[in-house]
């Protein structure tokens, strides 16, 4: 069952259209990545279903909603999460304290919740009284995606995870990510090592300039020799 359908989207910056009649869709539950060369409005496709463009035209449905006039605190309201590629923690409040904020909407902050996120990042329970702004690249990352799970989103957008981490780390960012689709959680990703992203993700979308060119499950993109020499470094 589709969870999110993008159709036709026209989308960009104030006047400066980026994105050209864009179609996308995923299912519940589901694993998809976009890849592209730099500059082809991955990103913007990210902003654009969270509400953080001006939208030109077609439409967003999440879980048979519109939501393309939606703002971004009405699409958490929504069930939908985003994590951006950067600045996507509050470096002077704790561990805790970002995690906390990511159930901002609610007049409690859910004990399970925090502890389904604990469970899933070991690590964050350890050191939830740390600063975010004192911890690794890594680390904040989890943090981030561990924020964006507190509301126990239908889906959740990620910019480009394993951007800036060290290539010993990259791997567990996508271990990281695997379980969280494992644990029923669909997944839209925007990702800069597109022969890992593809090879574990269920679906794949290329951007290029703005524009859909091609769109299958991830092992028929990885395969096809001419995506691999156009897009993937052969």
């Amino acid at each position: 069952m589709s969870i999110l359908d993008v159709t036709s989207l026209d989308a960009g910056y104030g006047d400066l259209q980026v994105l050209f009649d864009v179609d996308l869709h995923v299912d519940a539950g589901e694993y998809v990545t976009i890849v592209g060369p730099n500059g082809a409005g991955k990103s913007t496709v990210m902003k654009s279903i969270f509400g953080l463009t001006h939208h030109m035209d077609g439409s967003i449905v999440y879980r048979g909603t519109n939501i393309e006039a939606n703002d971004p605190e009405e699409n958490v309201h929504e069930g939908l999460a985003y994590v951006p590629q950067s600045d996507n923690v509050f470096p002077p409040l704790s561990v805790r304290e970002n995690l906390e904020m990511g159930a901002y909407i609610l007049d409690e902050v859910p004990e399970d919740a925090l502890q389904s996120v604990f469970d899933r990042f070991p690590i964050l329970e350890e050191r939830q009284q740390q600063k975010a702004g004192s911890m690794s690249g890594g680390q904040r990352q989890m943090l981030a995606m561990g924020r964006a799970l507190m509301l126990d989103p239908a889906l959740i957008l990620l910019d480009e995870p394993s951007a800036g981490l060290a290539p010993d780390l990259v791997d567990e960012m996508f271990d990281n990510i695997d379980r969280i689709v494992e644990s029923g959680t669909a997944v839209l990703m925007v990702e800069q090592n597109a022969k890992e992203a593809l090879s574990r993700c269920d679906r794949g979308y290329v951007l290029v300039n703005g524009e859909n060119r091609y769109s299958d499950d991830g092992e028929t993109l990885l395969g096809d020799e001419q995506i691999r020499r156009e897009f993937l470094g052969g």
